[in-house]
């Protein structure tokens, strides 16, 4: 329907969003990710015979497509539950993905610029410190912060599951006992690369060296985003709305998630 003066505009309908900003990763089947994605198609004209009838019953002679997925719920962008770092969480039971309140998924947005760290290191307390004093902002209770570590550069090489600073589990605590309920990066995982940890593990037999940062979750809860892409194209650290509903898997530790950030 074309403008006019009494309907309202793009800008106007969307609630005065004026740009929406894709976050996410396409999910395919790629070497960045660690577990293989299969898409079978039932395309328009095999479609036909599914239903019991011939491709020429239909306008076209197309029937309707169809897409059998098979990928882990940790395929592509997605949010991690509580329930995924362990069974319980701050002496309740952990929240499986389809009982994660959705307040939680929608708030403002923090970039926080730590492509400064070394691939393989652990993001400290003192690093997200420098980055907020260099975003010119203090945490608040709901803010969604997002760590942008460069590594979204490498989606689609196998480079991608190793060589990304993932955040300790001092870290966490600092940003969840800062109000923060959802924490972000455009990394494989949101702790070190599964090598470096392990190694460090072997070496010293010290187990707090293994996902610090998830077994943090089963003290207090929060959610993980992981695999998220395009933090470059936010024009600033802050100043954006984060939309991150993940998908309702009932009992599931993950879902797959659409993140976008939306700009007024």
């Amino acid at each position: 329907m074309p403008h006019t003066e009494n309907s309202p505009s793009a800008e106007e309908a969307t609630g005065g969003v004026s740009r929406f900003i894709d976050l996410s990763v396409a999910t395919r089947d790629t070497d960045s990710e660690a577990t293989p994605v299969t898409v079978d198609l039932l395309d328009h004209v095999a479609a036909a015979g599914v239903l019991g009838l011939a491709p020429e019953d239909f306008p076209d002679g197309m029937a309707i497509s169809n897409e059998t997925v098979t990928l882990t719920t940790h395929t592509g962008t997605h949010m991690d539950a509580p329930l995924h770092y362990g069974p319980v969480s701050g002496n309740a039971p952990a929240k499986s993905i389809d009982q994660v309140p959705l307040d939680w998924c929608f708030g403002p947005g923090v970039r926080l610029d730590l492509r400064h760290v070394p691939a393989g290191e652990g993001i400290t307390v003192d690093h997200l410190r420098q980055a907020l004093t260099k975003a010119r902002h203090e945490l608040r209770p709901g803010d969604i912060v997002l760590l942008w570590t460069g590594a979204d550069a490498l989606w689609g090489s196998a480079k991608y599951l190793t060589d990304y600073a993932g955040l300790s589990g001092e870290g966490t605590q600092f940003l969840v006992e800062s109000g923060v309920r959802v924490i972000g990066i455009d990394a494989w995982g949101l702790d070190r690369p599964m090598q470096s940890m392990i190694a460090d593990y072997r070496r010293t037999g010290d187990h707090g060296h293994l996902w610090p940062a998830h077994v943090y979750g089963r003290t207090k809860e929060y959610l993980q985003l992981e695999k998220l892409a395009n933090l470059a194209a936010l024009p600033s650290a802050t100043g954006f709305t984060l939309s991150c509903f993940p998908v309702s898997l009932a009992g599931a530790g993950a879902g797959w998630t659409r993140v976008v950030a939306l700009l007024t």
